[in-house]
């Protein structure tokens, strides 16, 4: 995931309402949202084994942004995908789990981690801070620490908060957010070591960089109080496919 945006415990039927662009080289082999063998509902990686967001229905979610520092990549054995599955298909609470990466953060390029379970939501960046628990409202994440007011990320949270102030959250209208094709403007973009004029192209929610990178699925998810989760994903590359997943959460 490059781009996230969600309530969290301030809507008064669902503890999570999230909306979510995953951006990726298109030639990288994916399968979409599906059921795994070990229960999990989540799309995966082909490459790498793992995933960037998932649920398992014994109440735990976790997604995964990467951190933007191309100074510190480097080639490494570890795939970021198996920090999510690690945690759903775990027994550790998401404090327990995020203190267990947290001693193994440097042998993965720059990451942030979303961990759920229960009323206890957490994020972790092995880019620096402390695990932090996440307090209730909305909140966005992109390739920097959560909330940092990159104007996608601010553009994001906007259109997410109006819409739950217009209506009752619907897939089919979360669905719609994250669309914004809009680029930047140069004296509002982020300095993170990539050439300007490619941090001004993947500015915009919707990212299209030739016919290599961007944006390859948007996915919607509600998780209410009573455990019903709903989640619909929309995959745009190399296809255009619609999934969709109903489950009641332990």
């Amino acid at each position: 995931m490059c781009l996230l945006t969600f309530s969290w415990n301030q809507h008064p039927e669902y503890k999570l309402i999230l909306v979510a662009n995953r951006d990726e080289y298109f030639n990288r082999p994916t399968k979409g949202l599906h059921q795994w063998d070990n229960g999990i509902f989540a799309g995966k990686d082909l490459k790498g084994g793992g995933t960037w967001l998932g649920f398992h229905p014994n109440g735990k979610f976790a997604a995964l942004t990467n951190f933007r520092d191309p100074k510190n990549e480097k080639p490494l054995s570890r795939t970021r995908g198996e920090l999510v599955t690690g945690f759903l298909n775990g027994n550790l609470s998401p404090e327990a789990y995020l203190t267990q990466i947290e001693k193994i953060k440097k042998d993965y390029n720059g990451f942030n981690l979303l961990v759920a379970e229960k009323d206890e939501l957490m994020v972790f960046s092995n880019h620096g801070g402390d695990i932090q628990q996440v307090p209730s409202g909305i909140h966005g994440l992109s390739n920097a620490f959560l909330n940092t007011p990159w104007p996608k990320v601010a553009s994001a949270k906007a259109d997410l908060k109006n819409l739950l102030e217009q209506k009752p959250p619907a897939l089919e209208d979360l669905i719609q957010l994250l669309q914004s094709t809009e680029k930047a403007p140069i004296a509002l973009l982020p300095n993170t070591g990539i050439p300007v004029e490619m941090e001004q192209t993947i500015s915009s929610q919707f990212i299209r960089v030739a016919d290599y990178y961007g944006t390859v699925n948007t996915t919607a998810l509600c998780w209410g109080y009573d455990g019903k989760v709903t989640i619909m994903e929309v995959r745009t590359i190399p296809e255009k496919e619609i999934n969709e997943s109903t489950f009641v959460a332990k």
